[in-house]
């Protein structure tokens, strides 16, 4: 058993909420609203994450305290005398631990970025990344904005310089403990990242033209709904919430057994939706207002790296809070980075019965190992397109593979795993009174009803559409 816990529920919440506001809030959420619509995308995240999304949360939270185990322990443990198929569920346990094995190398990769565009626009004029400036890459002209981005990350020493950085961070707050480390990382870094995010928001209401972002992002047009619009919310869930990954298992597994789970969860929930919200307030309309409602369509995931610096650049201020901006990031890939690692610690640690800084140290080796070859991938071995021979996926270098793998494939296997190990193994009945625990629970048929219903049947639409089942 695990010793080592959070001391109370706001522990529990600030620690996950950390995990689940990460670069799938501040990045990857503002991108994909922009692309699938706007306030139709938006609308149909928030139905899926009260719904489909609230249920996988609140069970794998429940899983780990029940446990007290890792995501293989706790499978393991809980299938335990189940024969035939229900015994085979125990594997769920080992796909929901490989996730955060790959997911993390290449997070760091991405967090080395961020750490990098602090210090670059502390040092350089915001003026070097003006939409009207020019500059080359491979000897093409283009933005100055793309050409800074690309020449950095095809840069092997720059890159893994503060790719090694962002690790060594993130490795030392593990190093610190669960309390120590964990809890009082998040309890210092989310307040921080709310009051940024706030004030970025604030800045971005005034900027001129930003009234047209605000309508682009908050009107929901049903014209632009489509099947892709639910498949990439629910995409995006994964990420935002932390789920399928085996995060919430090892945080539930640090919960004390005397705390409630339910408002902790609901906590967790609301606090990473209005993240995730005020995300897109102050992307969306800053970019519109910069270059239309196509500049935010467009963007794709240079949202962050190539379109931002050049808003930035275009308004007052723009330097101040171009920085802040960056800082943001930086924070909310820091605490999702640390869940993360410790994810992974806290398995390697049981599962090969080691000391945590012996766990520490493997996890360290693969995280470079991985996460250097990862970052080769756009120099040394920018020739490397591991899923060339698939039509549909034959342009992916070795980071949009990574992805790929655990975001469209395994996230949502795992998370098919948890749901059959919910309803059949456990028994829903004898799962949902663990929840309850003598408590009231207002959502408890909504969460049945889901585990029953609703989440195989989008998760295997998210399979489909991933194998090019769907097109």
């Amino acid at each position: 058993m695990k010793k080592d816990g959070f001391s109370g529920k706001l522990g529990f919440v600030l620690a996950a909420a950390g995990s689940a506001v990460g670069l799938g809030n501040i990045w990857r959420f503002p991108y994909l609203t922009a692309k699938y619509g706007g306030g139709i995308f938006l609308l149909t995240y928030v139905v899926l994450v009260l719904t489909f999304g609230y249920a996988l949360l609140i069970s794998e939270n429940a899983i780990g305290r029940m446990t007290r185990r890792s995501p293989i322990g706790a499978f393991r443990k809980l299938c335990a005398g189940k024969h035939s198929f229900l015994g085979a569920v125990r594997w769920g346990g080992w796909i929901n631990s490989i996730v955060p094995l790959i997911i993390l190398p290449y997070y760091c990769v991405i967090g080395g970025w961020v750490t990098k565009y602090v210090a670059a626009l502390l040092v350089n004029p915001v003026s070097a990344f003006h939409k009207d400036a020019l500059a080359t890459h491979a000897g093409k002209s283009m933005s100055a904005s793309a050409a800074y981005f690309l020449n950095f990350i095809s840069d092997p020493v720059g890159s893994t310089a503060f790719f090694l950085v962002f690790v060594i961070i993130t490795a030392l707050v593990i190093a610190c403990g669960v309390e120590k480390g964990i809890e009082r990382f998040n309890k210092i870094m989310m307040p921080l990242l709310i009051l940024l995010c706030i004030g970025i928001c604030v800045y971005c209401m005034f900027l001129p033209g930003a009234g047209a972002g605000f309508r682009y992002y908050l009107m929901p047009d049903v014209r632009k709904f489509s099947y892709m619009t639910v498949v990439a919310a629910m995409g995006q869930l994964f990420f935002s919430l932390s789920i399928a990954m085996g995060i919430m298992i090892t945080y539930g597994a640090y919960m004390r057994r005397n705390e409630d789970l339910i408002s902790g969860v609901n906590q967790v929930e609301i606090f990473d939706t209005a993240v995730a919200f005020l995300a897109g307030m102050m992307i969306i309309p800053a970019v519109v207002a910069f270059g239309g409602e196509k500049a935010a369509e467009n963007a794709g995931v240079g949202l962050v790296f190539i379109t931002m610096p050049q808003v930035f650049a275009g308004f007052a201020g723009g330097r101040i809070f171009g920085v802040m901006f960056f800082v943001l990031v930086l924070f909310a890939a820091a605490t999702s980075a640390v869940s993360l690692m410790e994810t992974n610690v806290q398995m390697v640690s049981q599962e090969m019965r080691i000391s945590r800084f012996k766990a520490i140290l493997c996890v360290l080796g693969e995280v470079i190992g991985i996460g250097v070859v990862t970052l080769m991938g756009y120099s040394l071995l920018s020739h490397v397109r591991p899923l060339g021979f698939i039509e549909k996926y034959r342009n992916f270098d070795i980071l949009d593979t990574l992805d790929f793998l655990s975001n469209s494939v395994l996230m949502p296997v795992g998370a098919i795993f948890t749901t059959v190990l919910v309803v059949a193994v456990v028994g829903l009945e004898k799962f949902s009174h663990y929840i309850r625990s003598g408590r009231p629970w207002r959502r408890e048929f909504l969460f049945q009803f889901c585990m029953c219903v609703v989440v195989i049947p989008c998760l295997l639409v998210v399979l489909l559409n991933a194998t090019g089942v769907l097109k």
